[in-house]
């Protein structure tokens, strides 16, 4: 991870110091927040490629924190720690525009996991180029999406779903496939998936006159147009 730059935004030294040995110690550059308002000031002002957010936070909660920097236009993904397991918590992270999410305590080597696999895919291991689907419009190198000329707020997460989508349209991405190409061997629940397919929905289709995005009942999912 040599040359990552990372934002821990965590009111918890203990925890906040072993994320900063473990993630120093692979080469990371850290910096921290010990407070959810520090945090969302340093994320629209740094650059980072990875923001862990801590749910519990003084000043400004991590929900807010996410929501506003999507609001603001930061794609940086976000990964948010929790020391809840409910589903509504998980499902509330995921609609304010966080990527993933570990409950506490977790495994470091897993963090690394989920920490690598959302860099790499924002990073887009790809081709430069533009990616077309009806009035669909996906531009990889600037990282954003159009439809009808109408610029989408998509999470990071939710970008790299719509250009597996795109990039195999208007044939059936399956489930299986989708988990795999984004969280590789740290596959999460299916609650997960679903929760940003929910939130690409609402950016993709709900705006606009016709939906483009099919569920395939048990199998996965597609794009594909439709007549008015």
């Amino acid at each position: 991870m040599a040359l990552t730059q990372l934002l821990i935004v965590e009111d918890n030294p203990d925890v906040a110091g072993i994320l900063a040995d473990f993630f120093e110690s692979k080469g990371a550059v850290v910096d921290f927040a010990t407070n959810g308002e520090l945090g969302y000031k340093l994320a629209l002002e740094g650059s980072f490629d990875l923001i862990i957010l801590d749910l519990m936070l003084p000043k400004m909660d991590g929900l807010t924190v996410a929501k506003q920097l999507r609001h603001m236009g930061c794609n940086t993904p976000v990964l948010m720690l929790t020391a809840l397991d409910d589903k509504q918590d998980l499902l509330k992270g995921f609609a304010s525009g966080a990527d993933d999410y570990l409950a506490k305590p977790f495994d470091l080597d897993e963090l690394n996991a989920r920490v690598t696999a959302l860099i790499n895919r924002h990073h887009g291991k790809v081709a430069r180029g533009v990616l077309k689907f009806g009035s669909l419009e996906l531009d990889i190198a600037k990282h954003e999406v159009y439809r009808s000329g109408k610029k989408l707020a998509l999470t990071p997460t939710c970008y790299q779903i719509l250009h597996h989508l795109i990039h195999k349209a208007p044939n059936i991405v399956k489930r299986e496939e989708l988990i795999e190409a984004l969280w590789s061997d740290t596959p999460p629940s299916n609650d997960i998936l679903r929760s940003h397919m929910y939130q690409l929905r609402n950016q993709l289709d709900k705006p606009f006159d016709s939906p483009i995005l099919t569920t395939v009942p048990k199998i996965g999912f597609k794009l594909e147009l439709t007549s008015n």
